[in-house]
């Protein structure tokens, strides 16, 4: 059984405090970001200085092994200044709980020698591996590179293989690993031209015949226990992955509902006397907005303090706090959404142009609700294990 792990105010500390430093130079660089389509690598630096790459690394790496919810709230911030840096934060932030799960050589190499070390990757198993002398040979090609172009070491998923077929599990499923590559392993492809998020960089990207040696390989189900047996690393994984989408899509939400505010107050709807703020149909959708966002993040932070305990007190958290983990953060996904539609209709006319956040809001929130860890999907999901269907949950 695990101890417990004591961790301070979730609200302040130098991750929170880093991400606070940054916002106004986040804001003010946000179309900057927009039509470089990537972030850009100076300001990459100065998220890794703040220190915010390292929330999710061992004390003994060097890193502050924050809780699920101080993850989420820095995320939160910087999602809140521009959607896109907050997303690539997300990215850098969730694929650094490698280190807590990797083998201790392959862990320190990658994380404990360069403190502004950055990771990215995809998890999806488009790639393939085959097993060689000390390790394997991986080749592939992954869509929604967020924020490689920026990274020292890119991750991959890949099924493990014999010759030409699958390797297979005892539950008869096909083996899926995650491959760590140097990032001269890696070619990145110039194919990120998305409606929103655009300033993340998300690019494909493939590798050919590279040779990864075996303990930077991570079985993702039925593989060896975290080399770190403390509560974050004992969280579930992809229950993390998608706590981290759904706290970029709170930040994009407050920001759309603290736009729509501002300019309530400033507009003058034309053929109306009075300002956009006397509306009650604006009135309404600003409430609703607000009740949508706040009730959702609540659900969320209660379903990560529920997971978290589970874990502190019996090493893992069972099916029921997997579920419940994966309903709360696409409840938040799909409530920011409509929250930020809300704004976005209440604003009119001023929403539609390339200078309001409003637009660029409710082209972020859009591109994010498609993502694997928090789409539509996930309620069927949730639903079925409810009702005590027989459902997979390996990947819950």
């Amino acid at each position: 059984m695990t101890q417990p792990f004591a961790h301070a105010d979730r609200t302040t500390g130098p991750p929170m405090n880093g991400a606070r430093a940054l916002t106004a130079e986040v804001r003010a660089r946000a179309s900057e970001i927009e039509s470089a389509r990537r972030l850009p690598s100076d300001l990459a630096r100065k998220f890794a200085e703040a220190g915010l790459f390292r929330m999710m690394i061992p004390r003994e790496f060097g890193g502050f092994e924050s809780h699920p919810e101080e993850l989420a709230r820095v995320i939160e911030e910087v999602s809140c200044a521009d959607g896109a840096a907050g997303w690539c934060v997300m990215i850098g932030a969730t694929t650094a709980i490698l280190s807590g799960l990797l083998p201790e050589r392959a862990a320190r190499e990658i994380y404990g020698t360069d403190p502004l070390v950055i990771t990215a990757g995809a998890v999806a198993p488009t790639g393939t591996a085959r097993a060689s002398e000390g390790g394997y040979r991986v080749s592939g090609r992954w869509q929604w590179g967020s924020a490689t172009e920026n990274c020292q070491w890119i991750v991959g998923g890949c099924l493990l293989m014999d010759g030409d077929k699958r390797r297979i599990d005892a539950s008869g499923q096909p083996q899926i690993a995650l491959a760590v590559l140097r990032r001269d392993q890696v070619e990145i492809l110039d194919t990120w031209n998305a409606s929103g998020l655009r300033g993340t960089g998300s690019h494909d990207f493939r590798t050919d015949d590279a040779f990864v040696p075996a303990d930077r390989m991570l079985l993702l189900v039925g593989g060896p226990e975290p080399a770190i047996k403390r509560p974050l690393y004992l969280f579930p994984f992809f229950g993390l992955l998608a706590v981290g989408v759904s706290a970029v899509m709170l930040g994009i939400a407050r920001r759309a509902i603290d736009e729509l505010v501002e300019l309530a107050a400033q507009k003058t709807p034309t053929w109306e006397r009075r300002t956009l703020a006397h509306s009650a149909r604006v009135q309404s959708a600003v409430a609703e907005a607000e009740a949508a966002l706040r009730s959702a993040r609540a659900f969320l932070f209660d379903a990560i303090g529920a997971a978290w305990k589970a874990v502190e007190r019996n090493g893992s958290a069972s099916i029921e706090d997997r579920r419940d983990l994966r309903l709360a953060t696409t409840n938040a996904a799909w409530q920011s959404a409509h929250a930020v539609d809300l704004m976005y209709n209440a604003g009119g006319g001023s929403s539609v142009h390339a200078t309001s956040a409003l637009q660029r809001c409710f082209r972020d929130v859009h591109v994010a609700t498609q993502h694997r860890q928090v789409n539509a999907s996930n309620y069927e999901l949730a639903g079925r294990l409810y009702l005590g269907v027989d459902t997979p949950a390996a990947f819950l």
